[in-house]
């Protein structure tokens, strides 16, 4: 896993939560992923939307690509496709991704690197492996996070974020015995490099086997975590969770603990989660396809603004000819 890594012995830790002092969450339910396909044919495992909606805001989608080992001609992705209302996060662990968009942003997302589209008042984007993995084949393992954006903030102009592997800030748990890679927010008074319109922290935490890590949490954020290989437990209750499965934490509480199995997976030496929550948004939630608003109308318009081209033009450098128009030629 070629994700950003370094020795946990000189890295800034987090604080040691007295064990009796600290009001530790506890578990709601966990959920396993269910597979999809998306894009051109790829497979990816989905572990919301699947739990109630209300228990993720103001997270709408959790998109688990591989980890899996393509070989020549195999890799696919999503092509050209509009988005309007929220934002899309890509997390890449191993392989590329190649971004481009209708606003001039893009580059490639590998090994440890973040990409950070803010859809709002509309985009269109290009996310597909780069030729050279497509023509060799390779491992390829990432995830996708949906954001919401408030009623507010639908329509503010789109932006782009590149955030390069070594800008995700690093932080070793009380003991040494997990890596933690803050992607964006807060967590105890560390910052992530991505700027966010909705308060979040996204984590992604790589713990020893028989390792634990604790960390304070944000009263008001709810609290998910993800299984992106090995196996462990989570809360107080120690309840397992394993590759491909989420867990809900409870709202009462300040802190999450999480612990590694003793004995992980042969493909896994260490327990790899992804640790994300938010502060809810509590607004009504219309979406359809690649477009979420807060009304039905809403959506109906986005689809008026997609088909007049109001949402951006495929950049005539990266248009096929079958894109292009009499004006264009």
């Amino acid at each position: 896993m070629p994700a950003v890594t370094a020795d946990t012995l000189t890295l800034p830790r987090l604080p040691v939560l007295p064990e009796s002092a600290t009001t530790w969450r506890g578990v709601r339910t966990t959920v396993r992923a269910e597979s999809f396909l998306e894009g051109e044919g790829f497979q990816v495992r989905r572990p919301f939307p699947g739990v109630d909606l209300a228990m993720a805001d103001p997270f709408l989608l959790l998109d688990h690509m591989g980890a899996v080992e393509y070989g020549p001609g195999e890799a696919k992705g999503a092509p050209w496709h509009p988005h309007r209302g929220f934002e899309t996060v890509t997390y890449m662990i191993d392989g590329a991704m190649a971004h481009t968009d209708s606003i001039g942003g893009g580059g490639l997302i590998t090994d440890g690197s973040t990409q950070w589209m803010t859809a709002g008042s509309g985009i269109l984007h290009n996310e597909v492996p780069p030729p050279e993995l497509v023509a060799t084949g390779g491992l390829f393992h990432g995830v996708q996070l949906w954001v919401n954006l408030p009623k507010a903030m639908k329509m503010v102009p789109p932006r782009y974020q590149d955030i390069a592997a070594g800008d995700a800030k690093l932080l070793a748990s009380d003991d040494g015995g997990a890596l933690v890679r803050v992607i964006a927010g807060d967590l105890a008074g560390f910052q992530g490099p991505g700027s966010t319109y909705t308060p979040i922290t996204y984590l992604h935490a790589t713990v020893a086997a028989g390792a634990r890590l604790t960390m304070p949490w944000a009263r008001d954020f709810n609290a998910l975590a993800y299984v992106l290989s090995g196996r462990g437990t989570v809360g107080r209750e120690g309840r397992p969770l394993r590759e491909g499965e989420l867990a809900v934490f409870g709202q009462a509480g300040d802190a999450l603990t999480l612990r590694a199995a003793d004995t992980q997976p042969g493909n896994s030496p260490t327990w790899e989660v992804l640790v994300l929550g938010g502060l809810p948004i509590n607004e009504p939630v219309a979406r359809y396809g690649p477009f979420v608003m807060n009304t039905r109308q809403e959506i109906l318009q986005a689809f008026d603004d997609y088909q007049a081209g109001r949402l951006g033009q495929i950049p005539v450098a990266h248009r096929s000819s079958a894109d292009l128009t009499e004006e264009d030629a």
